[in-house]
C-alpha cells in the first residue's frame, strides 16, 4: 500500500537522523579501527585530553556545531571530518531510500554504503583500506546474495551465489592485473591490494555489471582530478591522493543510478548517430 504524502516524510527524516547516528559511530571506527583499538569500549572520549564526553555533548552534527567544534574540557579542535561523515551519511541514505523505497536492496545499499565511507575516509587518513571493509565486505556479499537472490537479479540461490563469484572474480582479478602489470611496468607499486579487494567486495556484493561500472567512472574521476592538480600546479598532490575513494564514489553512484545510466547509453549506442 502506497505511502501517505505525511507518512513518506516521517520515513525519510527517521533515515535521515538514523544515518546520522550512523555516521556518527563511523566516526569512531574510522579514528579506532587503523589503530586497533576497539570500536565498542572505552566509551567516546576526546583524543587529546581522553575526558569521556557526555551525551549531550555527542548528539550528531548539533554538538559539534554548539560546542564550535572544540572539546568541552580541553578546548582542544575536533576536526570537521566528524560533522562531514556524519552529514554524508546522513544524506547518502535518505537519497538512497527516495531512489529505491523500501524495497530489498535498500537496506542493503545503505550497509554498503557505511563501509564505503569507512574505508574512504580512513584511506585518505592512513592510506590502507581496513580488511574489516575489504575481506568483510567480499563476505557479506557472497552470504547476501545467497540469501537475497534479488540482490544479483536471480530467483534462486545458487545462480545468485554465481553471480557473486563472478564479480568478486571479476573485480578482484582485474584490478590485480592491473596492479601487477603496473608493478613490472613502473618498477613500484601502482596501486595497493586494498584497492584490489575493495574492487572485489563491489562485485560480490553489486555483482559484474557494477565492477565494470566502476571501474569505468573511478577511472574517470581519478583522470579529472589528476588533470584539475596539473593545472592547478599541485600535480605533486597526486600521489598522495588514493584510489580507494574513487572506487567508493563509484560503487555509490551505481547504487544510485548506475543501471539508468547504463540503459540509458545502450539507447543511445542503439539508435546510432543520427545525421542531418
Amino acid at each position: 500500500m502506497p505511502l501517505s504524502p505525511d507518512a513518506y516524510l516521517a520515513l525519510s527524516a527517521f533515515i535521515f537522523l538514523a544515518g546520522l547516528c550512523i555516521g556518527s559511530f563511523l566516526n569512531v571506527c574510522i579514528w579506532r579501527i587503523p589503530r586497533d583499538e576497539s570500536i565498542v569500549w572505552p566509551g567516546s572520549h576526546c583524543p587529546a585530553c581522553n575526558h569521556a564526553i557526555a551525551a549531550w555533548d555527542n548528539l550528531p552534527l548539533l554538538s559539534w556545531l554548539v560546542l564550535n567544534g572544540k572539546c568541552r574540557h580541553c578546548k582542544a579542535p575536533i576536526s570537521p571530518r566528524y560533522f562531514l561523515v556524519e552529514l554524508l551519511t546522513g544524506a547518502l541514505f535518505t537519497v538512497l531510500w527516495l531512489v529505491h523505497g523500501w524495497t530489498l536492496q535498500t537496506p542493503v545499499y545503505l550497509f554498503f554504503t557505511g563501509a564505503l565511507i569507512l574505508g574512504t575516509f580512513v584511506d585518505f587518513d592512513h592510506l590502507i583500506l581496513p580488511d574489516r571493509v575489504t575481506l568483510g565486505g567480499m563476505a557479506a556479499g557472497l552470504v547476501l546474495s545467497l540469501a537475497f537472490p534479488a540482490l544479483q537479479g536471480q530467483t534462486e540461490r545458487l545462480p545468485a551465489l554465481l553471480h557473486s563469484l563472478i564479480g568478486l572474480a571479476l573485480g578482484y582479478g582485474l584490478l590485480w592485473l592491473v596492479a601487477t602489470i603496473g608493478r613490472l611496468v613502473l618498477k613500484r607499486e601502482a596501486m595497493g591490494m586494498g584497492d584490489v579487494k575493495l574492487l572485489g567486495a563491489i562485485g560480490a556484493g553489486l555483482g559484474w555489471p557494477a565492477v565494470l561500472f566502476t571501474i569505468f567512472v573511478s577511472s574517470l574521476s581519478g583522470t579529472v582530478l589528476g588533470l584539475a592538480l596539473i593545472a592547478a600546479g599541485k600535480k605533486e598532490l597526486q600521489s598522495k591522493i588514493p584510489y580507494g575513494p574513487h572506487i567508493a564514489l563509484a560503487a555509490v553512484l551505481w547504487m544510485l543510478c548506475g543501471p539508468a545510466c547504463i540503459d540509458l547509453y545502450l539507447s543511445w549506442a542503439a539508435a546510432g548517430p543520427r545525421l542531418p
